[in-house]
């Protein structure tokens, strides 16, 4: 015979379970690699990881922005996030993927990376610097793995709302 508990005890049970699934989720990050950097999203700020659909090349575009990409009928631009910042161009075969990172502030965006690299936790990781640049509000901490390799932290909303993020047009 099943054990039988107040609505009480099972509303404070699922809150409790929530909370627990809340505090996992928002410790969690998403590690990519961009060309020679790894770079750390909080996985509540990532979206959707694809294989790099067919990209619609954009005339008098940045060479940093590498098209549109339909992903179910919907269009999204994508940003080379590793020529963004003036390294190599990533070439969308082989591990390079798509990551969605705009849905979650009604934008339609994506950028392109190296490969993925899976979760990892926060408690992985030690802070190695925190200065904050100015001029690349989206670079956030430094921090360092038990093997000392550096990551680091993409702020997503400070990149979405940096204007040279906005502005793909060719100069």
């Amino acid at each position: 015979m099943a054990k039988r508990i107040s609505l009480h005890e099972f509303q404070a049970g699922l809150a409790r379970r929530l909370a627990e699934a809340h505090d996992t989720r928002a410790s969690a990050l998403l590690a990519v690699q961009v060309g020679q950097r790894n770079w750390l999203i909080d996985l509540t700020e990532a979206g959707e990881i694809l294989a790099v659909p067919p990209l619609a090349t954009v005339p008098l575009a940045e060479p940093w922005f590498r098209g549109l990409a339909s992903v179910r009928g919907n269009l999204f631009g994508v940003v080379d996030f590793a020529s963004f910042h003036g390294d190599a161009p990533v070439a969308p075969v082989g591990h390079a993927r798509l990551l969605l990172i705009g849905v979650r502030h009604e934008l339609n965006c994506a950028i392109l990376v190296s490969r993925a690299l899976g979760l990892r936790s926060i408690d992985d990781f030690e802070v190695a610097s925190s200065t904050p640049d100015p001029e690349h509000p989206w670079i956030g901490d430094v921090l360092h793995d038990s093997l000392g390799t550096p990551w680091t932290r993409l702020k997503v909303a400070e990149l979405l709302n940096h204007p040279r993020f906005l502005d793909a047009a060719q100069s």
